[in-house]
């Protein structure tokens, strides 16, 4: 008696690969039914923010524009956080995009708010440091 081969499908992709692969970003990060643009809408969202601040700080409002660039990182991190499918929005582990996103969102944020001249936000150890640093 002769047996049919039977083929089993894998998720996962061939050793050797013979035609083109398919798009890493839209259909492999979120499936789903809906548009490019819908399933993105956490990646879209940080970029917006982002941009914005960068067309606010070149129309020379450094400090709001700076602040908007750091709430957009910032808006990333708890995107990624709270949303199991965030799209193109994950790059790494979780951890680490939370990590990453949090610690420069924080600094350009604190950075932004420090900015002279007349700083928003004064950490009095940083002048002391600077003097240590800095001989005159």
């Amino acid at each position: 008696m002769v047996e049919e081969a039977v083929t089993r499908r894998s998720r996962r992709f061939p050793r050797v690969t013979r035609d083109t692969a398919r798009p890493e970003g839209s259909g492999r990060a979120v499936p789903g039914a809906s548009s490019v643009p819908a399933r993105q809408w956490p990646m879209l969202a940080v970029s917006g923010l982002v941009a914005l601040g960068l067309l606010i700080t070149a129309l020379d409002q450094f400090r709001v524009g700076t602040i908007l660039i750091g709430v957009g990182l910032l808006t990333g991190a708890a995107l990624r956080w709270l949303l199991p499918g965030v799209g193109m929005l994950a790059v790494r582990s979780r951890f680490t995009d939370i990590v990453t996103y949090g610690v420069l969102g924080l600094a350009i944020v604190l950075l932004a708010l420090m900015a002279q001249p007349n700083p928003w936000l004064q950490i009095p150890f940083l002048k002391d440091t600077l003097h240590f640093t800095v001989q005159s």
